[in-house]
This record gives C-alpha cells, sequence and structure tokens, in this order.
C-alpha cells in the first residue's frame, strides 16, 4: 500500500519501490511478460544497431518497450478481474479478452514498425 504520508524524494523512493515489486511479480508469475522479457533482451541492442537514424532508433526501440508496457497493464486487468471472483462472468471475460486483444495489438504495431523501417533497406 502507498505511503500516503510521504513527500518529495521519499515518494519518489517509495514508488521506484512499489514498480519493482510489480514487476517482479509480473515476471514470477506471468508466462507471457517473460517470454517478452526474453524477447526484448537480444531485440534492444539490434534496434540500436540496426536503426540508421535517431529517429529509426527511437521507433524501433519504442515499439519494442510497448509490449511489455501493455502486457503489464493486461497482467494487472486480469489479476484485478480474478480478484473480484474466480467465477465465469460475460463482462470479466470481456475486460480479459480486451486486455489481450491490446498486447497482441502492441505486437503488431512492433511488427509493423519493424518492417517498415527494415525490409525497404533490404529490398
Amino acid at each position: 500500500m502507498a505511503n500516503q504520508n510521504a513527500k518529495g524524494w521519499r515518494r519518489v523512493v517509495y514508488a521506484f519501490g512499489y514498480s519493482m515489486k510489480g514487476f517482479k511479480a509480473c515476471f514470477e508469475l506471468e508466462e507471457a511478460f517473460r517470454q517478452e522479457v526474453f524477447v526484448l533482451i537480444p531485440l534492444l541492442p539490434l534496434a540500436l544497431w540496426l536503426g540508421e537514424t535517431p529517429v529509426e532508433r527511437a521507433i524501433l526501440t519504442g515499439s519494442l518497450l510497448m509490449v511489455p508496457i501493455v502486457e503489464l497493464l493486461n497482467s494487472a486487468i486480469e489479476a484485478n478481474v480474478d480478484r473480484v471472483g474466480l467465477e465465469r462472468h460475460e463482462l470479466s471475460g470481456r475486460a480479459k479478452d480486451i486486455a489481450s486483444a491490446a498486447v497482441f495489438t502492441s505486437i503488431a504495431l512492433c511488427m509493423l514498425m519493424w518492417a517498415l523501417i527494415l525490409v525497404p533497406k533490404w529490398l
């Protein structure tokens, strides 16, 4: 639970700690997040190497980082829905499906950005 009395740098330090707890929980509990991180590790340096301009590097790395960001949000939505109840409900299923669609869209966007930048260089 957030420390409501923390101000200034102390609040920033607490926020950083909560963020690290979130990364750790997602990495330990979510297979999809682990897979995306393992794909991200070799692709980040590759993006910096393949991008010829700062804008290309920003697009390649930014599109890669978008995927785990959306996965973190998806995992948060799923955890919240599961906390409410594990019984099947149409709205719970819809929320999870929409969050999953957001992850899929972020992956498709990443692939499109990489293709638009790299394919013309090889043709």
